[in-house]
């Protein structure tokens, strides 16, 4: 009996013939077929190598030759010189802002009472303001060293810009609360006792010179920046 097709009975040479099974096949084509089935596929070098279409492929081979043409050193590198050049203006204004904010309302009460001693107690709102200048330093030096197209830019350099900043910074922040509490007793005192000023202005001093010391030692650490390998 012949199979009934879409367009009559189907005789028995036009007949498709089902494939052989394994069993059926001679034994070294059997031999094949079983190590085909068990064998994994081997991929080719370049789909093992780019895992992506040829259009992604393309754009990621250009994106990788742009930045190996105009970035040399560690790509995380950069991230840490820019903190530490953050780090030094942020901490060193804040410790500014805190001084000038403190020892103003002392200068603020006092004047009500002394409106004659206002210039003369006006020196620990300057002296508080001279911090952001410190940070200000630090933080021009460090982005101005960081130019990876011109010179290569590796992590010992990031890590010293980034040990620069927070120095300078941190310092600045604990010279700016010191003049910004000593500046509002002061010159509360001093409308009391004229004689306190002289006093007032050394405690201010010598608080000064700690934001001072972050300064110093930021500049010798980003001038470390560099010199972790030979060019």
């Amino acid at each position: 009996m012949g199979f009934i097709g879409p367009l009559g009975p189907l005789s028995s040479k036009s007949r498709p013939t089902p494939p052989l099974l394994i069993s059926q096949q001679k034994p070294d084509v059997q031999i094949r077929e079983i190590k085909n089935c068990l064998e994994p596929k081997q991929l080719s070098e370049s789909s093992t190598r780019f895992p992506f279409p040829p259009i992604l492929r393309s754009k990621r081979q250009r994106f990788r030759s742009t930045m190996a043409s105009t970035f040399s050193g560690d790509e995380t590198a950069p991230f840490f010189g820019f903190l530490g050049a953050a780090a030094a203006l942020v901490f060193s204004c804040m410790g500014a802002a805190y001084g000038t904010a403190k020892s103003g309302v002392g200068v603020a009460s006092m004047g009500v009472m002394r409106p004659e001693l206002v210039m003369k107690s006006i020196v620990p709102v300057v002296m508080a303001g001279v911090l952001g200048i410190y940070g200000l330093i630090i933080a021009v030096i460090i982005s101005t060293g960081i130019n990876p197209k011109a010179k290569s830019y590796y992590l010992f350099d990031g890590y010293a810009h980034l040990s620069s900043g927070l120095a300078c910074g941190l310092a600045g922040l604990s010279a700016g609360m010191a003049i910004g509490i000593v500046g509002d007793a002061g010159v509360r005192a001093n409308a009391q006792q004229p004689k306190l000023f002289v006093g007032m202005i050394l405690i201010l001093i010598f608080a000064e010179a700690l934001a001072l010391y972050g300064l110093i030692v930021g500049i010798i650490l980003s001038s470390r920046a560099g010199q972790s390998r030979a060019e």
